[in-house]
């Protein structure tokens, strides 16, 4: 059985669609920051693994399924919350459960307004929110612990479109690189999986989590504090969920800026699957 680290948030449903009661493996869910830990630490065996963690890994770890979580453009999810104009923010409290979104956010503001952002990390519970001039929130709790009391805000998968104009891969399939693939005559396939076995697998979910993402949503929306029909528009319309030759290019991007920025090593990489679809419509 391979044991899968899983994001907790609404997002990630339609990756896992089926699995479940698939005896084959194991979902253990967390927020995106610890999942890395897990799978280095060997309490899974593959994990949704933020795409900055994959840079910073040095090769310790690699992608392993063209799913994962997305977006061109709006997020709802992902979102600076100030009582002050973006530009003149010096010092950003950043959500404990960020990763990805803590590179993008230093990233945007460096290219965007010129500034390096003191980044500060802290718990996000509504009690500490509201006593803040700026934040960074990611996930569930953007919209189900919305605050209300801020002037400005900002979604950061649209201001990284209309930077960039590229999709914003916010966290990939990986495994740690040294883990050997399972020759299939060692293995009972009724029980376990080599990996080209399991890419297939989480391929398949997705595409079945993709068609159906509307009654995911209305199901797991309000389980998570989401209002159904926002939870469908967010699994819908915002979320995409494939990796192509687009979003790897927006990927790449995202990691020379950050090594540009010292937030990953100036010779950090990915080392993509091969035969990603292109784009749709082209």
């Amino acid at each position: 059985m391979k044991r899968l680290g899983v994001v907790s948030f609404l997002n990630s449903r339609p990756l896992i669609a089926g699995l479940a009661g698939d005896p084959r493996v194991e979902l253990l869910y967390d927020v995106p920051a610890r999942l890395p830990d897990w799978l280095y630490d060997g309490k899974v065996d593959a994990a949704l693994i933020p795409i900055v963690d994959v840079l910073r890994s040095g090769g310790r770890c690699r992608v392993i399924s063209d799913a994962c979580i997305a977006c061109d453009g709006e997020t709802m999810t992902v979102r600076v919350f100030s009582q002050i104009p973006p530009e003149r923010i010096h010092s950003l409290r950043v959500d404990d459960d960020s990763h990805t979104s803590a590179a993008l956010v230093n990233v945007l503001w460096r290219e965007v307004y010129g500034r390096k952002l003191e980044l500060r990390r802290f718990d996000a519970r509504p009690e500490n929110i509201s006593k803040l001039d700026s934040v960074l929130l990611i996930g569930d709790k953007v919209v189900n612990s919305a605050p209300g009391s801020f002037t400005y805000e900002v979604d950061l998968g649209s201001a990284w479109r209309q930077r960039t104009g590229l999709p914003f891969v916010f966290a990939v399939w990986a495994c740690k690189a040294d883990i050997q693939k399972e020759p299939r005559a060692s293995a009972r396939a009724a029980e376990r999986l080599n990996e080209t076995e399991l890419a297939r697998l989480l391929s398949e979910a997705r595409d079945r989590g993709v068609a159906e993402a509307a009654q995911i949503a209305r199901t797991h929306g309000p389980e998570l504090g989401w209002p159904s029909e926002l939870a469908e528009r967010y699994l819908t319309d915002c979320i995409k969920y494939k990796l192509d030759t687009r979003s790897i290019e927006g990927a790449n991007l995202f990691g020379q800026l950050c090594a540009a920025a010292d937030i990953v090593p100036t010779d950090a990489g990915i080392s993509w699957p091969e035969n990603l679809p292109a784009p749709e419509g082209q």
